[in-house]
């Protein structure tokens, strides 16, 4: 080690002055031997005045000071020593003599004391005291954590459990948060002053004791059980600051105090834990009640201070404003669950030849949809979508294209044709929200929703499916084979994308199991023969939709790629073949007769009444007229006795039927007039043949 110029020996002004650094400094100052002893220290430091010199000189610093972590400090300034490299600036804990209940900080500064010629005589510490420092920071800390940790989710009990998470071991031993019952459920907080009988329920609850040690937050003292319900009683400090919104700070809590006779329970959990210290605020918004934050010390010895306080109302007012955002979440969550369960359908329609059951995921989300619609000829429409988004909006967005979709399938369009005008309503309403106001949220919401729709006929075993999106379809058959379908994905409805939609039409065996998604489905057709897929194919014959459903719930819930948010569930029945009558009829006037004749005669082995069948003969007979006067052949003429009694006659022509009003002196154009009056409904459907006229009545009894 090179060695240093000497110096000047301290002796005359320079030992003076020595001696006045050591009496007059504001900075702790300690000169230690090569066994870590006191050689000098000064006394102009509060913390050294409590401790006389001769009390400090020969012995260590650990002996003499109430070191919170000795070991670790003692550790650090015999490395110092040892090392020569200097300890800048760390920060110890300490108590003072005769406060043994406060904790002070203090930030020590070590350096090694050398000769000239390298000897290493001792120590040099520099001590200041930082409690004030300290302390501000960790509030800043206990801030900062609040509004980085608390207020994460939209749910009140977890925004509640958030809180006592960082309050407890920092700020408090003990963490207790109350709230206004009505608030869990999204209702309207009361305004204050609190009235006494309104219930609270016990949010959140922790404890250094438990959850911050070796036990568990169950295994502390409380007066009552997380999730317990009841009104405050009072007077007491937490009544009071529900009261006049102020928060109560009590120092003592001794045996002494009135008030603990008035909440017996709460007094024995104070004692059970030995809380020796209280503060408690009230969770405000806007003058209006959420709840109570109470903090107790058992461990920490100091009683709470002003500064605590203001602390505490920073951290209610952060919390008090979460709290509020996911009661607002939870009240239109809950608007907008309920909006969505009033325009679902009560339960899929039965069928003879068809069984359903929905899964929506989320179940209440608002956006998610399903519908099964009865059509003509015996056949069903299975739709299933979700609109973007969440909560009312989608909920309102998903009662109007609902809406569209029964009154289009009413037409009997095709599912590519129904999506092209479904998609024309999404696109009007998706410029309508474009126009909103700017500061309204929904103007950059952008409007858009997946759908699929499918056509099942039980009669010709086939199944017609188009989709917006990228929506699928996976079949498993009667005999354990399953088959993934290609569904021809198209654009979102409401999109700027003017793709147009697709159709695909496929047979469907009897006694298949089919599973629609307006959204891919990866945990069941990643390989085409994954396990979930396969258990479904090897189970379905046999057990109730709704257990199959759960099955595809449990294997999309275990996918770690994002499942579909609905899917309708379809099981396929044989139609049964003595309630159809199909008759190929010749292309003459004569034909008429004889397919009131065969009408006749198939009503009668169904027992439909006398008065429902006779209109149904003179039904087939103006179909079958205008067939033979204006269609064009082959002829075919159908009944179905299903929900409804059904009559089709189908001809080669794709004219359109028109409905007149005949005047007195016409001596026709009263036949579709006639048959509009007798049917409950009728209508036009199209094929690649040419077109189906059909008519329904109420169903025939049995």
């Amino acid at each position: 080690m090179a060695q240093s110029e000497p110096t000047a020996p301290l002796d005359g002004p320079g030992a003076a002055m020595l001696d006045a650094l050591f009496s007059q400094s504001l900075v702790g100052l300690h000169l230690l031997d090569t066994d870590l002893r006191v050689v000098r220290v000064n006394t102009a430091t509060p913390a050294m005045r409590d401790v006389p010199v001769e009390d400090v000189v020969g012995h260590r610093v650990d002996e003499v000071y109430g070191l919170l972590d000795a070991d670790e400090v003692m550790a650090l300034v015999r490395g110092v020593l040892d090392s020569g490299v200097p300890l800048v600036a760390h920060i110890v804990r300490a108590h003072r003599r005769g406060d043994p209940g406060h904790q002070y900080f203090h930030e020590i500064s070590v350096f090694r004391l050398e000769t000239p010629s390298g000897d290493v005589l001792g120590l040099a510490v520099a001590v200041v005291e930082v409690t004030e420092r300290e302390e501000s920071r960790a509030r800043e800390v206990v801030l900062e954590m609040t509004r980085e940790h608390v207020g994460r989710t939209l749910d009140v009990l977890e925004t509640c459990q958030e809180l006592v998470d960082v309050l407890v071991p920092r700020v408090a031993d003990i963490a207790v948060v109350e709230v206004v019952d009505a608030v869990l459920r999204g209702d309207h907080p009361p305004l204050a002053p609190l009235p006494r009988d309104v219930p609270l329920r016990r949010a959140a609850f922790r404890s250094a004791a438990g959850g911050g040690g070796t036990g568990t937050d169950a295994d502390a003292p409380q007066a009552h059980p997380l999730g317990d319900v009841r009104a405050l009683p009072g007077p007491t400090p937490y009544t009071q600051a529900l009261s006049d919104l102020r928060p109560r700070a009590v120092a003592s809590l001794d045996e002494d105090l009135p008030w603990l006779a008035a909440d017996p329970a709460r007094a024995r959990a104070i004692r059970a834990a030995g809380a020796h210290t209280l503060i408690t605020a009230p969770l405000t918004v806007r003058d209006t009640v959420l709840g109570l934050i109470s903090l107790y010390r058992t461990r920490q010895g100091e009683p709470y201070d002003e500064d605590d306080v203001s602390l505490l109302l920073q951290v209610a007012d952060h919390t008090a404003l979460s709290i509020d955002n996911a009661r607002r979440y939870t009240r239109e969550h809950t608007i907008a669950a309920t909006v969505q369960r009033q325009l679902l359908p009560r339960r899929p329609s039965s069928h003879p030849a068809l069984e359903t059951t929905p899964l929506l995921l989320p179940p209440d989300s608002g956006g998610q949809w399903y519908d099964t619609i009865p059509l003509s000829g015996a056949r069903t429409g299975l739709a299933v979508g979700g609109v973007v988004g969440r909560g009312l909006h989608a909920a309102a967005v998903m009662g109007q294209l609902r809406t569209v979709v029964r009154s289009l399938a009413a037409f009997d369009v095709e599912p590519d044709e129904l999506l092209a005008r479904l998609n024309d309503t999404a696109t009007f309403l998706a410029a309508e929200r474009a126009t909103l106001p700017t500061a309204d949220p929904l103007h950059r919401q952008a409007l858009a929703a997946r759908f699929a729709y499918a056509v099942y006929d039980p009669l010709t075993l086939t199944c017609t499916v188009a989709g917006a999106g990228s929506p699928s379809l996976v079949v498993v058959h009667a005999d354990g084979s399953t088959e993934v379908r290609n569904v021809p994905a198209g654009s979102l409805l409401g999109s700027e994308d003017k793709t147009p939609f697709a159709a695909t039409a496929f047979t469907v065996p009897e006694d298949s199991l089919l599973i629609l998604s307006d959204t891919p489905l990866p945990a069941l057709v990643a390989s085409g023969d994954a396990d979930a897929l396969r258990r479904l194919a090897e189970q379905h014959r046999g057990r109730p939709l709704e257990d199959l459903r759960d099955d595809v719930l449990y294997a999309l819930a275990g996918s770690a790629e994002p499942g579909p948010t609905a899917l309708l569930l379809v099981r396929t029945h044989p139609f049964p073949a003595d309630r159809v009558g199909v008759w190929q009829l010749p292309d003459t006037p004569t034909v008429v007769a004889t397919a009131r004749r065969l009408v006749r005669d198939r009503l009668a082995d169904w027992g439909v009444e006398r008065e429902t069948a006779h209109d149904t003969e003179l039904i087939v007979s103006e179909l079958v007229t205008n067939a033979v006067r204006y269609g064009s052949p082959p002829l075919e003429l159908r009944v179905i006795n299903d929900r409804a009694l059904t009559c089709e006659v189908r001809d080669g022509s794709a004219s359109t039927p028109r409905l007149r009003h005949a005047s007195v002196a016409d001596e026709g154009g009263r036949g579709l007039f006639i048959v509009a009056q007798l049917a409950q409904a009728w209508g036009t459907r199209y094929t690649p043949e040419g077109k189906i006229i059909w008519t329904e009545q109420n169903p025939p009894p049995g």
